[in-house]
């Protein structure tokens, strides 16, 4: 018997880890995620053939990255995320707030935009189009904390606490789109927060790290409202196969504690990641002193001396 459409049998075999990691890949998300792997690569190959350096950390980062995406989608965690809240739950948690930390941290649209040639004057290649996009008024609009934050929060409880879930796990696209969601809101809402790839919206590092903690605690109350609940609130997780030997409400709760742990583990990376940029901008700026001062031979002590010297003569 299949589950609303999806190919995916009703009689799934209780679950366990290694069940879970069996190959059972989404044709969409596998090609998608094979090709933004190669065409990272070809742009990673591209600058070394012509001589210029592309952190590893990076590529690592962004490999890790899509291989999350994979993990969810890829392996029969699918399968049994369609049927158990939980294992849902955890899909949506890797999939809105790790990965696309990991893949935004590998700083895919600064590799493009060196690799992509420019075009000839009065034209426009695709390097003018990917600077054009990220310098509009939409991207403005759409990378805003009035907006990203609002967006991150209706994620959770307009989608799940709303016949919208249903409707949309009802389907193959449904479910697809709404996955493709959840990535796409991640990367709006930490793409200003971390800040490696160029954007119209760059506040100063303590404005993101409050822009970071003005949506986390929304993932906790959301997993604390599931945990507390004493009836089963999402429809398509009511009446869980029998062969998964679950209860639902049971389920449920689980699913609640992993929103609510989860909520977490981004914080923390982002947080160690942005005091990391903000140390390795402070020490630039040191080196950039210490350049100015060796070219004019330290004219701003000099003239910081001078001041206390006058100041110690008006004393007198």
């Amino acid at each position: 018997m299949d589950h609303s459409g999806h190919g995916m049998t009703m009689d799934l075999p209780p679950f366990t880890l290694g069940r879970g990691l069996h190959w059972s890949a989404d044709p969409f998300f596998l090609v998608t995620c094979l090709l933004g792997l190669g065409l990272y690569a070809y742009g990673v190959v591209r600058l070394r053939r012509r001589g210029d350096a592309w952190s590893a950390g990076r590529t690592v980062s962004f490999v890790i990255g899509v291989l999350t995406i994979m993990l969810m989608m890829c392996t029969r965690l699918n399968d049994y995320g369609m049927v158990m809240f939980s294992v849902h739950m955890v899909q949506h948690m890797v999939i809105s707030m790790l990965s696309p930390i990991l893949i935004l941290l590998g700083a895919p649209v600064t590799l493009a935009l060196r690799v992509l040639p420019a075009a000839g004057r009065g034209r426009k290649g695709p390097r003018e189009l990917l600077l054009a996009l990220l310098h509009s008024r939409y991207m403005r609009i759409i990378t805003h904390p009035a907006f990203t934050i609002p967006l991150f929060i209706a994620s959770l409880y307009a989608l799940y606490f709303t016949p919208i879930f249903d409707f949309l796990m009802g389907s193959r696209t449904g479910h697809l789109a709404m996955m493709v969601h959840f990535l796409a809101v991640g990367v709006v809402f930490f793409w200003p927060i971390i800040g490696v790839d160029p954007g119209p919206q760059r506040p100063g590092y303590l404005m993101r790290m409050l822009e970071l903690f003005a949506g986390m605690p929304f993932h906790a109350f959301f997993g604390i409202a599931l945990m507390m609940a004493s009836t089963p609130m999402v429809e398509t997780f009511k009446n869980p196969p029998a062969s998964l030997g679950i209860d639902a409400l049971s389920d449920q709760n689980a699913a609640g504690g992993i929103a609510w742990a989860f909520s977490e583990i981004p914080s923390v990376l982002v947080l160690l990641a942005l005091l990391f940029q903000w140390y390795g901008s402070e020490q630039r700026q040191a080196r950039r002193k210490d350049r100015a001062a060796d070219r004019d031979g330290d004219k701003e002590l000099e003239a910081y001396n001078a001041y206390l010297t006058s100041l110690n003569t008006r004393g007198r």
